[in-house]
C-alpha cells in the first residue's frame, strides 16, 4: 500500500541556481513518513511518551534524477518494503504533482524503533505493528 503526500517547492527549499538543494529531497521524504505514520492514527510525540518510542533514520540511500524547481508541486510516495522486529524499510518517490512520469528523486531509508528514555533499539508496539500495510 502506498500513501502519497503533496509538497510545494518554495524558495527556502532551492539552492543558488535555482533549483531543489539536495538535502531537502530528505526532508519531504521525512515529512511523507510522518503523515504516514499519522494517517495510521499514531502522532510521534505521543508516542515518545506512551508506549515510550520514537523512530530514528538508520539509512539512507539515494538517486536525484530530475531537478525541482521553486514553486514545483511535487507528491512524495512512500511504501514499506521491509517490517522487521525494530525497524522499517520504505521506498520513497517524489515525482511532478502533473507528471507523474517525471521522477525527481527515489531513496530507500530505513528506520528504527528506539527506546525513548534509553535510546536503544526496541521492538516495533504492535499497535503500530497491526496497522502497517503487508510488505512483498
Amino acid at each position: 500500500m502506498e500513501f502519497v503526500w503533496p509538497i510545494r517547492v518554495y524558495y527556502e527549499d532551492t539552492d543558488a541556481g535555482g533549483v531543489v538543494f539536495y538535502a531537502n529531497y530528505l526532508r519531504f521524504m521525512e515529512r511523507a513518513r510522518t503523515e504516514w505514520l499519522r494517517s495510521l492514527g499514531f502522532e510521534q510525540d505521543a508516542l515518545m511518551r506512551d508506549p515510550g518510542v520514537l523512530f530514528a533514520v538508520r539509512r539512507t540511500e539515494v538517486d536525484y534524477l530530475t531537478p525541482g524547481r521553486f514553486n514545483d508541486l511535487l507528491k512524495v510516495s512512500s511504501r514499506v518494503v521491509q517490517l522487521r522486529g525494530a525497524t522499517l524499510t520504505f521506498e520513497q518517490r517524489i515525482v511532478s504533482d502533473d507528471d507523474a512520469q517525471r521522477e525527481l528523486c527515489r531513496g530507500r531509508v530505513t528506520v528504527a524503533c528506539l527506546d525513548s528514555d534509553s535510546m536503544r533499539p526496541t521492538r516495533i508496539p504492535s499497535a503500530i505493528r497491526e496497522k502497517i500495510p503487508a510488505t512483498e
